[in-house]
């Protein structure tokens, strides 16, 4: 295996996990929350610097790959705590508390609320979440990003 073999599965990892998300949005109907969008970021970089990085081997582009991938990994961590409640979510994306709300201003909420909440989990497979299973992988390219940075210039 070499150095750009690496690359290339790294890269082409970071735009299979785009292309599902974009399928599940735009041929599953699960329209994305604010964290999924955040976690669609770092893929586009890592696809991006990947290519830089076949084009101009420099090892600061590897180290910038992983730690693409490893960004993407921990917001879906982030996401996928928020999602089963472990902590708080940004308030733009989460239900928040109402106790203490007036009728006013619990439809002024309502009427201003997101269309997705980050706290929904809208599809899992085998306990994990979309944001777990991106965290999971990601990681995982994170890994093949430094496999790449220790391998020998082709």
């Amino acid at each position: 295996m070499t150095r750009n073999n690496l690359i290339v599965i790294a890269m082409f990892g970071s735009a299979l996990l785009l292309l599902g998300a974009f399928a599940f949005q735009h041929i599953g109907g699960l329209a994305p929350c604010k964290m999924c969008i955040w976690q669609r970021w770092p893929h586009g970089a890592a696809i991006m610097i990947g290519l830089a990085a076949l084009a101009l081997p420099v090892a600061l582009m590897l180290l910038a790959g992983a730690l693409a991938a490893a960004l993407t990994g921990a917001i879906g961590i982030y996401h996928m705590g928020v999602e089963r409640g472990w902590w708080k979510g940004p308030d733009t994306c989460t239900s928040g508390d109402i106790s203490n709300l007036s009728s006013d201003d619990l439809l002024n909420q309502i009427m201003s609320a997101p269309l997705v909440r980050c706290d929904d989990v809208p599809w899992q497979m085998l306990g994990l979440s979309m944001a777990g299973w991106n965290a999971v992988i990601s990681f995982g390219l994170a890994a093949i990003w430094l496999m790449a940075l220790r391998m020998p210039r082709n």
